[in-house]
Formats: C-alpha cells, structure tokens, sequence
C-alpha cells in the first residue's frame, strides 16, 4: 500500500487539485463543469486569506487523490468560530485506503486546537457510505433541518 500524506494545500497543488474537484463536481455531483479560472480562484482565495477557510489534501505517490474543504463562520450561541466542513472527497482509485477517514480527522483536530464551537456539514440523504464513515468518526446526525433556495 502507497503512503498517504494528509496535509494543508499549497500553491503548488492548485493544478492537481483543481483536476480532482472537477471529478467532485462534475463525475460525483453531475453539476455542469464549472468556469476553470472561476475555480482556481477559489482555490487560490482559500490560501491567500486563510482566515476565510482551509483545504486539505490527501497525497499519495505525488498525486492528490483527496480533499477537505472547511469554510468559517461563527456560533452567536456559543460565541466563537465554527467551522463548515462543504467538502470531502477522495478519488474512485484511491477509496478503500482510509484517506476520508484521515481527512475527516484532521479537519476535526483543526477545529479542536484553534477552539471552535463545532464543525458542521451536510450529505445527501442516499449517500449511505458517506453516512457510514461519519457515524464511524462519531458524529451524530444534527436535531436541525436543513432548508435552501436558489
């Protein structure tokens, strides 16, 4: 089994990472590709200004096979940051290597040594594996419904 790296991004990941969350976007979610200098803004946004949120990324063999995205925001209730866990994803190859499992935990140790209230997220109601790895880690699914609009 390759070694696996879970680590903060960088600058020089923006080419790979962009490729694999074209496959979370596109493959995964079936939402329409994105604009490519629209989405490695983003990427870069998350870098130059960190107190707006955090990637990490998962590494095997100097490829990017997994990522995390945690977006801040704060608790009125509990009056300190909280933290958006809005992606995890890791590559079709690389599954069954314990990458999402690692990812997952390094998000929560981030939020747990910067004193965060909690860290949040969402999945889709059929994504069972999804559900599977997040009762694994100890979550317990939320008392709040979740509503949007467009």
């Amino acid at each position: 089994m390759a070694e696996l790296t879970i680590r903060s991004a960088a600058e020089r990941d923006i080419p790979l990472l962009y490729e694999l969350m074209i496959q979370y976007i596109v493959d995964f979610y079936k939402k329409p590709e994105p604009n490519e200098e629209e989405l490695k803004k983003l990427i870069q946004h998350l870098l130059d200004h960190p107190e707006s949120g955090l990637q990490i990324v998962a590494e095997m063999e100097g490829e990017i096979v997994g990522f995390a995205t945690l977006y801040y925001t704060f608790s009125t209730l509990q009056v300190k940051r909280a933290a958006i866990l809005n992606d995890l994803f890791v590559s079709v190859d690389a599954r069954g290597q314990k990458a999402g499992e690692q990812l997952f935990e390094k998000c929560l140790a981030h939020i747990r040594k910067n004193n965060f209230a909690y860290m949040t997220w969402e999945t889709a109601k059929d994504n069972y594996i999804a559900q599977s790895l997040y009762k694994k880690m100890g979550s317990e699914q939320s008392d709040w419904v979740v509503y949007e609009i467009e």
